[in-house]
């Protein structure tokens, strides 16, 4: 029997992590879940509290503690998990109704991994086009917001997200994955926040996430993405 274990990554989270986790328990059959398994990286708001408080709530729910990194914290997440289908997702990202259903009906027809098409929660005409070109199997469309569900067997293979990557950790999985021609997008939208496009510039931001799309396929190493995402972004 499939069971999705759902993987989060979380660092100060406060805002948003409490109606993601009613969000996941309210469209999703219990029945189809193993667990839902948060993995702090050091959060210093109320992140962690919130999850306790909901873990009185929900009994699926499990809190880990990792050092601070989306990679090492998903891998520690995966290491722990149960269900044979990993489902990878960001605190502020909302998936559709049924997404579990979704997801297992994908494994079922042999697609071993994928996602979700993705709708920003922002009206901007820019994001508007962003989130409609995500319904096309284009490698250049990917990336984590959209979500990430793998097999365990396949992503054990992969071996899991490389932790030299502390930024652009999702795609190097993704590339292993259209290398392996493995990569389905299944045509229902999750829901997003455009917090770092608001707190940038839309068009600021993007060029900058364009600027790190080419310089990896150019080469540059994981330092070297991490150097420009530093001085430009974070």
């Amino acid at each position: 029997m499939n069971k999705i274990s759902i993987i989060i990554p979380v660092l100060n989270e406060e805002k948003d992590i409490g109606k993601l986790l009613v969000h996941l328990n309210e469209n999703s059959l219990k029945s189809n879940i193993s667990s839902i398994i948060l993995v702090d990286g050091g959060s210093q708001d109320n992140t962690c509290a919130l999850i306790n408080h909901m873990q009185t709530i929900y009994t699926n729910i499990e809190l880990l503690h990792s050092e601070k990194g989306r990679a090492k914290q998903m891998n520690l997440g995966a290491k722990k998990a149960t269900g044979n289908i990993l489902y990878f997702l960001h605190a502020d990202s909302f998936p559709p109704q049924q997404f579990d259903e979704l997801i297992i009906s994908e494994v079922k027809k042999g697609n071993q991994a994928g996602c979700f098409r993705m709708q920003f929660d922002n009206n901007h005409w820019w994001l508007r086009l962003a989130s409609w070109l995500t319904q096309f199997s284009w490698r250049a469309c990917r990336g984590g917001d959209q979500s990430q569900f793998i097999t365990r067997n396949i992503f054990d293979d992969i071996g899991g997200y490389d932790e030299n990557f502390i930024i652009y950790e999702d795609n190097i999985l993704i590339n292993e994955l259209f290398e392996r021609k493995q990569f389905v997008v299944i045509n229902k939208k999750i829901r997003t926040s455009a917090r770092l496009y608001k707190k940038h510039g839309i068009w600021k931001l993007q060029y900058h996430f364009w600027t790190i799309y080419v310089k990896k396929w150019f080469g540059a190493s994981a330092e070297e993405l991490l150097a420009y995402y530093k001085k430009h972004i974070c």
